[in-house]
């Protein structure tokens, strides 16, 4: 075993982790914007979810539902299939929020929150009917935060060969 000591590196702050695997409650796909962070945090906490497997991406599920690239959304589904096998997430959350700039902003919808928040909420579909058709079986939720509260976009699964209803 290597010496620690030795290794051109020097320990900065101490703290104990625990070292078995975990099973993980949800592997949590939601934006970098930080603004979000603590409100969500204490809602995943507040639904059970303890232990979590953060993605954080601009735009969060936008990559899912409306990629830039279909790079980025086998990307994201990557990540997830390793939570699903390393940590065994049987859940996705998906999260979008207001303001988002990967989204161009509220200003994209004129400064309508309603309109902005109609727009994410069929995202969140979109995003949930990809994973859904991508990985069966897969408990998929979908949240939009804005900057009163978090709101459940309640994406559902539709039934095979049904067309979905905006």
């Amino acid at each position: 075993m290597m010496n620690p000591r030795r290794l051109p590196v020097k320990k900065v702050f101490h703290f104990d982790a625990p070292r078995e695997k975990y099973h993980c409650d949800a592997a949590v796909l939601w934006c970098f914007d930080n603004r979000f962070d603590l409100g969500f945090r204490k809602f995943l906490k507040r639904i059970g979810v303890m232990n979590f497997d953060p993605i954080k991406v601009a735009g969060g599920a936008k990559s899912l539902a409306s990629p830039e690239h279909e790079s980025d959304r086998q990307f994201l589904l990557d990540q997830i299939c390793k939570s699903i096998q390393l940590h065994g997430t049987s859940r996705v959350i998906l999260m979008l929020h207001s303001d988002c700039g990967a989204y161009g902003g509220l200003a994209r919808f004129r400064g309508n929150a309603q309109a902005e928040a109609a727009h994410h909420r069929a995202e969140l579909q979109r995003a949930a009917d990809y994973l859904r058709k991508a990985l069966p079986g897969l408990e998929v939720q979908g949240y939009f935060v804005d900057f009163e509260g978090i709101w459940d976009a309640e994406v559902t699964a539709t039934p095979a060969g049904e067309p979905r209803v905006a």
